[in-house]
């Protein structure tokens, strides 16, 4: 019988009068790559977050390696050899690898000793892990690939057997991906366990032994990877069966809506952020825009959407200047939304809604000057209103309630609020950024469809994503971007997943 590693059994976990896990039983078995997988909410966060110790279980019992335990803090989850990677790095940008590795593990007040005895590690480590790291390299100078495995240097010199990673492939081109997994492997090989937590549904299948699925609180599947498909564990997610193919037939492009021309952005420091940017984009179509974060994706939306203002370049909307379409003394964000110019950002919290705001209230933001909504001077609050419910209905958003305030909604039911908001307005251009970004996949079928829908009408959407998934099943046409500049143009048709984790890097030859 395999040694069980993890064994959890009768843990609940609550925030007040939500239950955030019930009654969770599952267990893990040593050396295995184990797959945490569920919709938003569903409790997976939670649950991990017991096991390094950031939260304390209210009833139930942990077992590591055959002993009951209580790991009060992360400290305590380490000394027990529990390591955890997280989404967004934890590393200090001005310090060094080394620095960053020793970094709270230092060995007494001799700083110069500790560096050098973990120098001779992580020669030891990188060498047994292929992990390929230079020490003396600044961490703020690497690519995001490199610091991920500073993140897992960190938890292997503090000696963990256990690794928890929250979701690792989030901000990786397809070849820093396919490199994690080649780590994974190895960590495997070695004896230690991996626990993934991941909404990639294609990478569990690849890289996993074993997956939990969890809904709403509950453990609804422990099932052997091999054993499903990707459809039974997308069904049992949701809870129902989902369709993975979008329905999408080839693209019939009219005329230009959008020009770019020679689009140019400097930033107060003099580093340029968008150089030469051009391109068009058509009715009826769907552009991409791949990449890492941090590529000049999200300036080139604030730049369309009349958010920033570009250093050098033009922009034409049906052949005619678009700054030349604005009123004076209109505030340019307004002006373009006016003209027909709907932008679902990237950051809905920050940018795409109030969080403090009731539904009605966010349903109107950016058009609360169209007539409809109006009573002479006031708001008609009763038009408001009914507007909201019909979005709510439309767009299935749970719960359906139009005074609930937006920010207790899931991220994928304030995803859909904004997206009917803008979809309402009917737009002849959408700038859409990171539209499924943290939604589950119940959200994401539905959303993708509303996207295509968009298309087959006529309109023309400019869409940025870092899901290459996402980007390949939605665009026609795939611009990628890299250094703030565009590193390849293809049609979606003749793209590889490959082909564009190339052009993400900079390498600007095609793939063999």
């Amino acid at each position: 019988m395999a040694e069980l590693v993890i064994e959890l059994t009768g843990v609940n976990k609550y925030f007040g009068e939500v239950h955030a896990n019930k009654n969770i039983a599952f267990a893990v078995t040593k050396g295995s790559i184990h797959g945490i997988i569920g919709e938003n909410g569903a409790g997976k966060s939670t649950l991990m977050s017991i096991l390094y110790g950031y939260y304390q279980a209210d009833s139930g019992s942990i077992r590591l390696n055959g002993q009951e335990v209580r790991i009060r803090n992360s400290r305590d989850a380490i000394a027990r050899g529990i390591g955890m990677v997280h989404q967004h790095f934890m590393l200090v940008d001005t310090f060094t690898v080394l620095e960053n590795i020793v970094l709270g593990a230092e060995q007494g007040v001799a700083l110069g000793r500790s560096l050098d005895a973990a120098r001779q590690h992580l020669a030891t480590l990188n060498r047994d892990y292929g992990l390929q790291v230079d020490p003396d390299a600044i961490v703020g100078e690497l690519g995001v690939g490199a610091q991920q495995r500073v993140e897992i240097l960190k938890t292997l010199y503090r000696g963990a057997d256990v690794l928890i990673l929250d979701e690792p492939t989030a901000v990786l081109t397809p070849q820093e991906a396919d490199d994690l997994f080649r780590i994974l492997r190895l960590l495997k090989a070695q004896g230690k366990t991996v626990l993934l937590i991941t909404h990639k549904l294609r990478e569990v299948l690849e890289i996993t032994d074993a997956v939990t699925v969890m809904r709403a609180g509950e453990i609804v599947g422990n099932v052997v990877t091999s054993e499903v498909s990707k459809e039974d564990l997308a069904n049992l997610m949701v809870g129902r069966k989902v369709n993975l193919q979008l329905d999408k037939h080839a693209a019939a492009p009219g005329a230009v809506v959008l020009q770019v021309r020679n689009l140019s952005l400097t930033d107060e420091r003099g580093v340029k952020l968008l150089d030469d940017i051009s391109f068009d984009l058509h009715e009826g179509e769907i552009v991409g825009v791949a990449g890492v974060s941090g590529n000049g994706q999200s300036e080139l939306l604030e730049i369309l959407s009349g958010m920033r203002e570009a250093s050098a370049g033009s922009i034409m909307l049906r052949g005619q200047p678009l700054d030349a379409l604005c009123t004076r003394g209109e505030p340019r964000a307004a002006a373009y939304r006016r003209l027909g110019i709907a932008h679902v950002p990237e950051d809905r919290s920050r940018e795409g809604l109030v969080k403090d705001f009731a539904s009605y209230e966010n349903a109107i933001l950016g058009y609360h000057n169209d007539a409809r909504l109006q009573r002479g001077w006031l708001f008609n609050r009763k038009a408001i209103i009914a507007r909201c419910q019909h979005f709510i209905e439309e767009f299935d958003v749970r719960p359906a309630n139009a005074f609930r305030r937006s920010g207790l909604f899931s991220g994928g039911n304030q995803q859909k609020l904004i997206l009917a908001r803008e979809i309402d307005a009917d737009p002849q251009l959408m700038l859409i950024g990171q539209p499924t970004r943290g939604v589950d996949i119940g959200a994401i079928e539905f959303l993708h469809q509303r996207l295509m829908d968009l298309r087959n009408s006529g309109k023309a959407l400019l869409l940025v994503s870092v899901e290459l998934d996402e980007i390949l099943a939605l665009s026609d046409r795939i611009i990628v971007m890299n250094g703030g500049r565009i590193s390849g143009e293809l049609p979606a048709t003749q793209a590889t997943a490959t082909e564009l984790g190339l052009l993400m890097g900079g390498h600007n030859e095609p793939a063999k």
